[in-house]
């Protein structure tokens, strides 16, 4: 049966710490066969956790949520267990990308349906776009789902977009879209220009530079961290507030660079695009290693990684474990 609908977060919805969280998956999902892998107790239960903590946002179904090789049914019992535990005290986008629009509208009303407030979104990859066909797809979803806020997903390694200026000031004209989970900062001041509707949530390491570019603006931010425990991300956020306040940046920037310094090993050789032909091994890898959660083993074919690169992963892992513990103690 259909939820009720609600109203359509709008970018003033947008505040604090959003954190990313994977699909749990059960022991045998590694294997092909597999059939009913994701872990539904253990999916309730980092929810509840990540509420208790006080996050402000729940985002799943991206690149280290598995999107890409969950069933359509562990999708649905996924995303029905995170809505049920969620109870509408946080708001909840999940990821609907595919291949092809239709596929996405339909994923994204079956969303809606079970009751999510919006969707993080990518542009399909299958074949490299160019800022026409983009624009016109989150157009096109934005007429079929009016009642999704969307959240764009602007992986430029996974979805093969550089996601430009134009597309930018394009896409911001769509009203559904709210905010984008954005990665890097180089280009923040000239995109909150070019896209003032839009909510940007710059990642974790890069939030205090960002909120010091733009505090009016960047109110907001997304973090994978938390998934070693999310107390770090809470007091980056408590932190970043106070300074917009008082103008003393100076602990935002040292918790900042503790959790740079964490993710130092994360990147093998420092180099994104070399993670990113891992990120889903590897970033699970992390969580796993940091104990907060049970994130489990990888889905095919993304469960095969080199050795070298998961003990960076795991390093990380304890690293952002302490964290974790540090600040969960003040």
């Amino acid at each position: 049966m259909s939820k009720q609908r609600k109203q359509r977060l709008g970018t003033e919805d947008v505040n604090g710490a959003w954190v990313i969280m994977p699909t749990p998956a059960k022991p045998e999902a590694s294997d092909w066969r597999a059939t009913d892998t994701v872990d539904l107790d253990e999916t309730a239960r980092i929810v509840e956790a990540l509420i208790d903590s006080g996050v402000n946002g729940i985002l799943s179904l991206g690149t280290f949520g598995e999107c890409a090789t969950l069933t359509w049914e562990e999708k649905q019992a996924f995303i029905g267990a995170v809505v049920e535990t969620t109870r509408g005290r946080v708001p909840f986008f999940c990821g609907t990308t595919a291949l092809n629009t239709r596929e996405v509208v339909r994923q994204t009303r079956a969303a809606l349906d079970i009751g999510v407030d919006g969707t993080m979104l990518g542009v399909p990859m299958w074949s490299r776009m160019e800022v026409p066909a983009a624009v016109q797809f989150y157009r096109d979803v934005a007429e079929a789902c009016p009642e999704a806020a969307i959240a764009v997903y602007a992986n430029a390694d996974a979805f093969k977009f550089e996601f430009p200026r134009a597309f930018w000031a394009q896409v911001a004209q769509i009203p559904q879209v709210v905010t984008a989970k954005y990665l890097g900062i180089g280009m923040l001041d000239l995109d909150l220009t070019l896209a003032p509707g839009i909510r940007f949530l710059p990642h974790e390491d890069d939030y205090y530079a960002a909120a010091r570019v733009a505090p009016e603006r960047v109110t907001a931010f997304w973090s994978s961290g938390a998934m070693c425990g999310p107390a770090t991300a809470i007091r980056l956020r408590d932190e970043v507030a106070k300074a917009k306040q008082t103008g003393d940046w100076r602990l935002a920037k040292e918790l900042s660079d503790a959790m740079r310094r964490a993710d130092a090993t994360l990147f093998p050789r420092g180099d994104f695009a070399e993670f990113s032909k891992y990120n889903i091994a590897i970033e699970k890898e992390r969580m796993n290693a940091a104990g907060w959660l049970r994130a489990g083993p990888c889905r095919p074919p993304y469960h095969i990684a080199p050795e070298e690169y998961l003990d960076g992963a795991r390093q990380s892992g304890r690293a952002w474990a302490e964290l974790h513990q540090q600040y969960s103690d003040l």
